[in-house]
């Protein structure tokens, strides 16, 4: 399989060498946009109805160049000292400032030209001077920069920024950290809406319920529905966390009250410090590292949402009612109903003195519609979320285990061995005699050196049984746990996944949890990674031989592992992540290549999925990551890729798109009618989001069409793991290095 993470390597260490040559701020402003983005509205009167802390402010290509491009020629680059720059327009990934991630200018977003020619520009053969002459241009057509940036602080900050920009005909982009693989959180022409500095909730924001209000119903103001659906999923606490917190401070809340008060909280989250639980939640969540084969996908651990509609109303909404769903093998109750209450005095930024009622009569949300389609159906497409309830565990003992780290020519030599146990622990654990409790207790991201078990397992037993069977008893030593010392000397695993990773700090951000993946110039990976089904590969043995000689070779194409369990019996069965997430054994990328992508779509997916309904393509690629090239077969012959000497435009128009290779044709059709009826101008508009592909006469407020029906669940559930995930980039692997090394004391 063909190193997309070797050709960003090459990028940064070459095109981005030019940076101390680009135009200077004073040369550039003279080609720059000019001033003042939509100078002719009065932006005045949008300031007046912001609080205090917000920020309004005017950027230009130069903040861009001056406040991000350094970052990427750092030896270490961190996304922690991208998020604060001045401008809030710098992205984790450099490439994402221009349309498609594609720096070749263009004058109608690449629509002609072909993907041949951009695999041969940022992977195959890039040519570095002309790079380095498009990166440095501030006229040129492909940029995708926002020149209007607003840093709300409190609801009211958002409520006026929607409503001006409903006013007039405004469209606006949403960024908390920008870590979106189809480059969703910046687009130019666009008011961003930069929630960086919104109100922190985390750090107070743990509630533990009180089982008195057991025998209560929901309030009409919904002060009480967390606390009821949470007695009823069987848990009694919550976390608030506000629409610009990521990871890395929500994780540093949980740990603090955890040393306070004795560990006893487990948060569901991502792999990286930096990403945001909005956009990493709304797009289905996949917590490899933090146990969601124990406790479920991200979008599982939604309780309540707050949020402000494209229609300017500041609103709040989660499931009232709720049935009992476990004869059909399903751990949480099911969703029948999701009420809402809409705030009555939007304007007013104290929060004590908030006011929520029911809607007004002219209200016409469905808000059972919407809670379907935020969780799962993407972020920054159906409004601005400015808090989340999640749910919090019981702690549960963390174990790290490590393979070959630091690596040996002995234990190297193992590789394909480890590699075989290691899928069969996660998606057939019969097949080394270990239950599949013990198999659920563990996880990881597409990282094969690493795995993470919380509460019982029996990893490294299995381990030992696996290599008697196969006469290699001399590499026991080649799997390690993770270690450390505590003050007294005493030898003990760290605490949790985000306490391991505050360990692997550098000096530049002490106290931070680390980032994952790194700065890059280019996408860490340009495709979408394919859910394989459980059920495929209880078929066969040869089929998980077939999966991972596939990705064989290749440091960031190991299977995800955040798939079965809870990960398929925590679903509601109320949300939009496809199926297919919940039937998955694991998540890898199956082709980059051209000859790769044929075989994949002629041989394996006729195999995988089910396309007898040649009206309905079947949902294949996880959410998460999903590459900004990411793209389905052809639409009149599904076992035949879409032709990469064909133009964007062709593409767009002849196969699969985006959006339906993730979500299946019914669910697509239900999310893109519920996008209509929540945004009927657009304000939301971001790349690769639902309705975002909609030729403009289908997105006309007079298109009477509305939400359909919800797709019937599987009453079934296979009595082998499945579930669902998406996947980290290449620099997790590097990650796990990291930390195992900064560690002094392991054993």
């Amino acid at each position: 399989m063909a190193s997309f993470a070797g050709a960003a390597r090459f990028l940064l260490l070459t095109v981005l060498g030019f940076y101390g040559n680009h135009p200077s701020t004073a040369d550039a402003a003279s080609a720059s946009p000019v001033s003042g983005w939509r100078s002719d509205l009065d932006w005045a009167a949008l300031t007046s109805k912001l609080s205090s802390s917000a920020s309004l402010i005017d950027t230009s290509y130069d903040d861009y160049a001056d406040e991000c491009m350094p970052e990427f020629s750092e030896p270490s680059p961190t996304n922690h000292a991208l998020i604060d720059q001045p401008s809030g327009m710098c992205l984790p990934h450099l490439f994402l400032g221009w349309e498609t991630s594609w720096p070749r200018p263009s004058e109608n977003g690449h629509m002609n030209q072909t993907l041949d020619q951009a695999m041969q520009d940022l992977v195959d053969n890039p040519p570095v001077t002309d790079l380095e002459r498009w990166i440095s241009d501030p006229t040129n057509p492909s940029l995708d920069l926002p020149y209007k940036v607003l840093f709300p602080v409190v609801a009211s900050d958002v409520v006026a920024a929607v409503n001006f920009a409903k006013e007039h005909g405004l469209e606006i982009s949403v960024k908390n950290s920008g870590h979106s693989y189809q480059g969703a959180s910046s687009k130019k022409d666009t008011l961003l809406l930069n929630m960086n500095r919104f109100t922190h909730y985390a750090p107070t924001g743990i509630m533990d319920c009180d089982a008195t209000i057991l025998d209560t119903t929901v309030a009409e103001d919904l002060s009480n529905q967390p606390c009821l659906l949470s007695f009823a999923k069987g848990k009694s606490s919550t976390i608030r966390v506000g629409g610009g917190e990521n990871f890395d401070k929500v994780y540093r809340a949980v740990i603090a009250v955890n040393e306070a008060e004795g560990y006893k909280y487990h948060i569901v989250g991502g792999a990286a410090g930096t990403v945001s639980p909005m956009g990493w939640t709304w797009q289905g969540g996949l917590p490899g590292t933090m146990g969601g084969r124990l406790y479920g996908l991200g979008v599982d651990q939604v309780v309540q949402v707050e949020m402000v509609l494209p229609n300017g109303v500041h609103v709040k909404f989660g499931p009232t009612e709720w049935e009992d769903a476990s004869a059909d093998g399903f751990t949480v109750p099911r969703t029948k109903v999701v009420s809402g209450v809409c705030r009555s005095n939007p304007d007013e930024q104290d929060e004590e003195k908030w006011i929520w009622e029911s809607c007004p009569e002219d209200f016409d949300i469905d808000f059972n519609d919407l809670y379907f389609a935020v969780r799962g159906g993407g972020g920054g497409t159906w409004g601005v979320v400015t808090s989340v309830l999640l749910q919090l565990h019981d702690y549960l003992p963390y174990t790290v285990y490590l393979f070959n780290t630091p690596p040996t020519e002995e234990c190297s030599a193992i590789t394909t061995q480890f590699a075989e146990f290691k899928a069969k622990y996660m998606s057939a654990p019969s097949l080394l005699n270990v239950t599949k409790e013990h198999s659920f207790a563990c996880g990881s991201p597409n990282v094969l050196i690493l795995t993470m078990c919380y509460g019982e397992e029996d990893f490294m037993q299995a381990w030992t049984r696996f290599l008697d069977l196969n006469s290699l008893t001399d590499k026991v030593a080649c799997l390690r746990k993770v270690l450390q010392e505590n003050n007294e000397g005493v030898m003990q695993t760290p605490k949790g996944y985000a306490e391991m990773a505050l360990m692997g700090d550098d000096a530049r951000f002490p106290g931070k949890v680390l980032d994952d993946p790194p700065p890059s110039p280019v996408i860490g990976f340009p495709f979408a990674f394919v859910l394989v089904p459980q059920s495929w590969l209880d078929e066969s043995e040869e089929n998980m031989k077939t999966v991972l000689e596939t990705v064989a070779g290749t440091a960031s194409a190991a299977p995800y592992n955040a798939f079965g369990g809870a990960a398929a019996s925590a679903s509601d069965q109320a949300n939009a992540l496809s199926q297919a997430h919940r039937d998955a054994a694991f998540m890898v990328p199956l082709f980059v290549t051209a000859d790769e992508e044929a075989n994949f779509w002629g041989n394996l997916f006729p195999e995988m999925f089910d396309i007898s309904d040649k009206t309905n393509f079947p949902p294949v690629f996880g959410s998460n990551h999903a590459g900004f090239l990411t793209t389905g077969p052809l639409k009149e012959d599904w076992t035949k890729p879409c032709p990469r000497e064909w133009t964007f435009e062709e593409r767009g128009e002849k196969c699969i798109s985006f959006q339906e290779a993730i979500y299946g044709t019914e669910r697509l059709a239900r999310l893109e009618a519920i996008k209509k009826a929540v945004d009927p101008h657009f304000i939301f508009n971001c790349a690769n989001c639902v309705g975002n592909n909609l030729p403009e006469a289908s997105k006309s407020q007079d298109d009477e069409s509305s939400p359909a029906a919800a797709e019937p669940v599987s009453e079934t559930q296979s009595d082998e793991p499945s579930g669902a995930s998406s996947v980290s980039s290449f620099a997790a692997a590097i990650s796990a290095i990291a930390i195992y090394v900064l560690i002094n004391n392991i054993i």
